[in-house]
């Protein structure tokens, strides 16, 4: 039997994200996307974030929250090759591993330092829904991290895209000021499971408050309709997530 070791959750990330759906698959391909990290009482040391400040990039050691289970598969069928081919879990960024641990580069905007929640970390380009749990987090280091003439396996193979989005004035009007700019920025991202390409569907993403239901025909996202948030379960079963 596989030893058992404990990690304690030091953070969790505040965001726009309250499900799954429309979540970056990758870390820093949308900056526009703002966080906050809030650390959990323990953990509000002042001490602990000195010279922090001093990196432009952190990694972030996080759990796959919702993706938790008792048994684990040795291949998982990614999203970017339709869903159909199987990898090795080891050869994919898959949430369902043996332990469910996520990766991700985020920029560090600034440290601000409140009063009763102790530092907060301001970020960028975040791939995680809101409260996801965070383990640990450590500077990212340019000279030994950065390897652009790394091989990238399947993923060189896949063409990337974005979308053009019609997003009508009458409805973008009901989206806060301070979220259209990311929000356009996610849609053009595709938000949809790359498996799924049918131009009838009506897809719901929930993004703040809102509930954003659009169309995809010929590489032409268009937002029907916006509405209020209604919740988590009701948009899993909706999105097959």
């Amino acid at each position: 039997m596989s030893e058992v070791y404990e990690m304690k959750v030091i953070a969790r990330i505040h965001n726009d994200f309250p499900t799954k759906f429309g979540i970056p698959h990758q870390s820093n391909r949308l900056e526009t996307l703002k966080a906050t990290i809030v650390f959990e009482p323990e953990y509000r040391v002042t001490e602990a974030f000195r010279g922090l400040e001093e990196y432009s990039y952190i990694w972030l050691i996080w759990q796959f929250s919702e993706a938790v289970r008792d048994t684990w598969s040795p291949t998982v069928r990614p999203p970017r090759l339709g869903g159909n081919t199987r990898m090795g879990v080891f050869a994919t960024r898959s949430p369902f591993r043996p332990n469910n641990l996520g990766l991700s580069s985020v920029k560090l905007e600034k440290i601000e330092f409140d009063q009763k929640l102790g530092p907060i970390l301001h970020i960028s380009g975040a791939d995680l829904m809101n409260g996801t749990p965070i383990y640990d987090i450590k500077p990212y280091l340019p000279y030994a991290d950065s390897h652009p003439d790394a091989k990238g396996g399947f993923t060189d193979h896949i063409r990337d895209y974005r979308l053009q989005v019609e997003f009508p004035e009458e409805l973008i009007k009901e989206i806060p000021t301070g979220q259209r700019e990311a929000l356009l920025e996610v849609l053009a991202n595709d938000p949809r499971p790359r498996y799924q390409n049918r131009p009838d569907k009506v897809y719901g993403l929930a993004y703040g408050h809102k509930d954003i239901h659009f169309q995809v025909r010929d590489d032409i996202l268009t937002v029907c309709d916006v509405t209020e948030f209604s919740s988590q379960k009701s948009f899993d079963k909706q999105n097959n997530v």
